[in-house]
């Protein structure tokens, strides 16, 4: 079993419960054991500023799906959650983002791990610290 952090964002509709139900899908997976759930914090928006702030939240799992796998439970997830890509940076119903995948090193045409940004976002450092803080201090680290 690998041990992944996803994070978790939303704001529009209504986030926390957004946040909550996307981590009931994940959770749902039998693939998937739900390790950690940190609270939900409310952020600014990063990157395009003119929307509302955003509800973030991190967890830590466990499960037997490679990373591209897990990848596209989250996308699948947030389809059924109502996600439709519009903007990059904009607004969100939900956004479920695979920030490390172990201490995995990977970089592929459609996921990077751990995420490129992680290092330099708050909204998803917080999150980590509270339920991994080693995650949070090695995704800082290896970008010193």
């Amino acid at each position: 079993m690998a041990t992944a952090i996803l994070a978790l964002g939303a704001n529009i509709g209504d986030p926390a419960y957004q946040i909550e139900q996307a981590i009931a899908a994940i959770a749902a997976n039998p693939a998937i054991k739900l390790v950690k759930a940190s609270t939900v914090i409310l952020t600014p928006p990063w990157g395009k500023t003119d929307q509302n702030d955003f509800h973030n939240a991190a967890i830590a799992i466990e499960t037997s799906l490679s990373p591209e796998a897990l990848l596209e439970v989250c996308l699948t997830i947030e389809e059924s959650l109502g996600r439709i890509r519009v903007e990059k940076w904009g607004p969100r119903l939900i956004d479920i983002d695979l920030i490390a995948y172990n201490r995995l090193e990977l970089e592929t045409e459609t996921l990077t791990i751990p995420h490129p940004h992680a290092h330099e976002r708050g909204f998803v450092l917080d999150p980590v610290r509270e339920i991994a803080p080693d995650v949070a201090q090695w995704l800082v680290e290896r970008k010193r």
